[in-house]
């Protein structure tokens, strides 16, 4: 799985297909979409038009609360596939803890066993919910999607998953605006020190602390920035200085 993919969250339509085309020239691979976003047609249509072989990508989309069911769940993720116009996806994921994510869960499982997921997993589960899934689950998730950005790196939860072979990957490395990163001091500040911005030191903290990362932008420039960022390394000082940031609480309540 790349360690920087492209969040489609809220990207739709022709000029979603366009952005996510953008995305594709720039460079990125990972592909990150899920039912409730109603986006995998327009997901399927750019990689296909993109005219680059499937194996060259990492397609992650996830079920969520209608696939009420282990039955609903198989259905959905067909539907998923073919609104993919692929024949399988890389990650597929539970999108949240729900009452019944075991059962869908069995679902994605089937999928694995066939070839229609590569790789299984969850997305949203705090540490207790996590503790408690992997008690039952089966199959040890692939990667726990989660919020993870300067301000609640969630790094307790990346330790214990590490235990059990899980990979974090943040959803919210900018914090979807619930903050202005690109305006911390501190962020700017050591960005001054290797020519780089706000953001690509909000994200070169997070994959040099083990996290992977699927930031979301429309513009092609912000595209290239957020991708650009294997090039530098943040020394023992500046990770002090941005893990100084961190205020220990999720900015949208959903891990308290």
């Amino acid at each position: 799985m790349p360690l920087i993919g492209f969040g489609t969250w809220d990207v739709r339509g022709e000029e979603g297909k366009r952005a996510i085309l953008t995305a594709l020239e720039v460079g990125y691979r990972l592909l990150d979409t899920a039912r409730m976003y109603e986006n995998e047609d327009i997901v399927g249509q750019a990689v296909r038009q993109s005219g680059l072989p499937r194996r060259e990508f990492f397609l992650t989309t996830k079920l969520y609360r209608p696939s009420t069911n282990y039955q609903k769940a198989k259905a959905d993720i067909e539907d998923s596939l073919q609104r993919l116009q692929t024949d399988y996806v890389d990650l597929l994921l539970v999108h949240e803890p729900y009452e019944n994510a075991l059962e869908l869960y069995e679902a994605l499982k089937d999928a694995l066993r066939d070839g229609k997921a590569r790789a299984i997993g969850i997305s949203n589960f705090n540490s207790a919910e996590y503790q408690r899934f992997v008690q039952h689950c089966g199959v040890i998730p692939a990667v726990n999607q989660v919020e993870s950005h300067v301000y609640y790196p969630h790094f307790d939860l990346r330790d214990k998953m590490h235990r059990y072979g899980t990979q974090m990957q943040s959803w919210a490395p900018f914090t979807e605006g619930r903050r202005n990163l690109f305006a911390e001091p501190v962020l700017n500040q050591v960005g001054k020190k290797y020519g780089k911005t706000a953001a690509q030191v909000a994200l070169r903290y997070l994959v040099q602390n083990g996290v992977a990362v699927i930031p979301k932008s429309v513009h092609r420039e912000r595209m290239e920035q957020n991708f650009a960022i294997l090039d530098f390394t943040l020394d023992r000082e500046d990770l002090a200085q941005i893990g100084a940031l961190n205020g220990g609480r999720s900015l949208f309540g959903w891990y308290d």
